[in-house]
């Protein structure tokens, strides 16, 4: 097996579940607006956001034009005009607050943190990121955070894995993994940076990309087998 020093972790539906998070705000978000909350309207809103996250990973507009976009755009198709930065600004208050745990991350993280150096490499809003690190518990176990939004790039982007690797003393690419649910941006990235890539794939998604991982797991103790580290009984508060 092959040995590492350094991890790199995505967050969102990595770490935390972002998707539950999601489902939370856009409920108060909807409430609150007066747009119903159904299947067929969740449904736009994913397809409107997924397309603006792509052109956003491939460099083609701004994380700003994203997130203020994003909820104009889909009023508009209710035949609704709204101020799009006003209800982003809204709904970012509702997600800040989202900080429910994947399966396990705590307790794995917190184990890993004793053999390995632990970073965040993600992309997103700096203070949402931060704050749903923190207030979940995962903070202290990473020695620092890299946010999109601080680097001036995003995942996959080699520029952001550069900003990165510049800030981590004696960084080793060939003792480097990255492990993250995003194909786009974790293992793609990986690839461009040089790094081994661990696609975390907990609902077993085909791969329909040309970007294979190194690893593939399904939960997030895996890693332990993977990287040879015992798995040991901890007392954790959140």
């Amino acid at each position: 097996m092959k040995t590492y020093r350094t991890l790199l972790f995505d967050i969102d539906n990595t770490l935390l579940d972002f998707n539950a998070a999601e489902e939370q705000a856009l409920q108060l978000l909807f409430t609150n607006h007066d747009i119903p909350l159904t299947d067929e309207s969740k449904k736009r809103y994913s397809l409107i956001n997924q397309r603006l996250w792509s052109a956003f990973e491939e460099n083609k507009i701004s994380r700003e034009q994203v997130v203020n976009t994003r909820f104009s755009i889909l009023c508009k198709q209710y035949g609704v005009e709204k101020d799009g930065k006003l209800l982003e600004a809204e709904y970012r208050t509702y997600l800040n607050n989202g900080h429910q745990l994947i399966d396990g991350a705590i307790e794995v993280i917190k184990n890993l943190s004793r053999n390995y150096d632990l970073y965040v490499v993600t992309n997103g809003v700096s203070a949402t990121q931060y704050k749903r690190l923190q207030d979940s518990g995962l903070y202290p176990y990473f020695k620092e955070v890299f946010v999109s939004e601080d680097t001036g790039f995003q995942k996959p982007m080699k520029e952001y894995f550069d900003y990165v690797f510049f800030r981590i003393k004696e960084l080793s690419v060939h003792e480097t993994l990255i492990i993250g649910d995003s194909l786009s941006a974790d293992i793609q990235g990986g690839h461009l940076a040089g790094i081994d890539t661990c696609w975390f794939n907990p609902q077993l998604k085909i791969n329909d990309t040309n970007w294979i991982s190194t690893y593939e797991i399904q939960r997030l103790q895996e890693l332990y087998d993977l990287l040879n580290v015992k798995n040991e009984a901890i007392s954790v508060q959140v």
